[in-house]
């Protein structure tokens, strides 16, 4: 059995060599008008050089166009097909199979993964898109654990399947969802979601007796947020998935930091290869923990566990673990080392920073005792993101490389 996938999101190419440094074997990302997130950082010029870049380190990626099409857009998905097919991406995520056939007739040689917005829940549905060309499907994100072994278990050995494990979840079914083009005109299902789901809402109920007359419903401090979720997370059910022959993990988030997708990628990455190397004393705990330095809404197994989970709202609104915050990235070192610093936060003097490691699980603590400023290396004591790309200099007591991610304690 072939070692399971660690595939990431990457809305930009920057975060697209974060992802690969921190273990990503693989990349997603979207064109900028035909996925479903077309406020990403992805450009034509960046996804042709991400792909350039993933294959030259040994990694793939893949580029999706998995809006739900309509007639007229399917000029510039042909048009877009043609580009990709000189690209040479690892596969093309799509979901519509009005796209399907276009990329099978103009870029036969490129492999059709099938998008979690399809929705697919059975066996049945994995092998219809097998029978048309897809090599992957995505599986709905509603799907117990018994469900997802039955798809694998009756489909072909070679026929892959893919499983979100980390991240937001849309309200809607699998993701599609109404409620941002009915409030904001921004179709969900054309890559431009405002997150209506996450917006604070007032509820009033009406009498029939007394049609006009609206009551609001009264809610205490957790009852306002009612359509938003807790974030997805199965680093704890990581052995199950493994097991029952899942292809490839996916994390959610191309509109995300380089700083959670390092912290996250880097959890899963080593939690991947602890199970492998000693399957009978893995442990969680260690990268769950690290996990829980990113910001969520909450965490959820969703309805890998318990179809009946009611576990899975956030009615508050407030965001959970906020103590570490991006402090920096690494630019460079010079041969003094003296480290140069992209600062994402406000750095002084005493702060409390931890610098994650691609080849540890546990990052390095490290307490500010000095800076310097980027233009006339005077000592500085703080240092504030002012201005875009504000630099300094600081002397850091491991080696680093560029792309290092370094996180600040609050």
């Amino acid at each position: 059995m072939n070692k399971i996938e660690l595939l990431a999101p990457a809305g930009s190419l920057e975060k697209a060599k974060i992802a690969f440094l921190y273990g990503a074997d693989a990349i997603y990302a979207g064109t900028s008008k035909l996925s479903l997130r077309t406020r990403a950082e992805m450009g034509s010029d960046d996804l042709k050089d991400t792909i350039e870049y993933a294959h030259s380190i040994g990694k793939k990626a893949y580029v999706a166009m998995n809006i739900y099409a309509r007639d007229e857009e399917y000029d510039e998905i042909i048009e877009q097909t043609k580009i990709l097919k000189e690209l040479k991406p690892d596969a093309i995520i799509i979901a519509d199979g009005g796209i399907v056939d276009i990329v099978k007739k103009y870029a036969p040689e490129i492999p059709i993964h099938i998008s979690t917005q399809a929705n697919i829940v059975s066996s049945h549905s994995a092998n219809f898109w097998r029978k048309n060309g897809a090599s992957r499907v995505i599986l709905a994100r509603e799907l117990h654990k018994s469900h997802i072994k039955s798809i694998i278990d009756n489909t072909p050995e070679d026929f892959e399947t893919e499983i979100f494990v980390h991240g937001a979840i849309c309200f809607g079914y699998s993701g599609r969802c109404y409620l941002s083009n009915y409030l904001a005109n921004r179709s969900s299902n054309l890559g431009d979601c405002a997150q209506s789901c996450r917006w604070e809402y007032n509820v009033y109920v009406e009498e029939n007796k007394k049609p006009g007359a609206l009551m609001p419903v009264e809610y205490d401090e957790k009852g306002t947020y009612i359509f938003s979720s807790k974030d997805l997370c199965l680093m704890n059910e990581l052995p199950e998935i493994i097991d029952m022959g899942v292809a490839s993990l996916k994390i959610e988030g191309r509109l995300k930091t380089t700083y959670y997708l390092a912290t996250v990628i880097n959890a899963y990455r080593h939690a991947i290869d602890a199970y492998y190397e000693n399957p009978e004393n893995w442990n969680a705990k260690p990268y769950f923990n690290e996990l829980l330095k990113t910001k969520t809404r909450g965490i959820t197994t969703f309805y890998f566990n318990d179809k009946d989970n009611q576990d899975i709202q956030d009615y508050s609104g407030v965001q959970k673990n906020i103590e570490w915050e991006h402090g920096a990235v690494v630019i460079n070192t010079d041969e003094k080392g003296i480290t140069t610093l992209e600062i994402k936060n406000r750095l002084q003097l005493g702060d409390l920073l931890e610098i994650i490691l691609p080849n540890k699980i546990k990052p390095h603590e490290y307490i500010i005792d000095n800076m310097y400023d980027y233009e006339t290396n005077e000592k500085i004591e703080f240092v504030n993101p002012g201005v875009q790309g504000q630099k300094v200099k600081i002397r850091l007591p491991i080696e680093v490389e560029e792309g290092y991610i370094i996180r600040r304690k609050r």
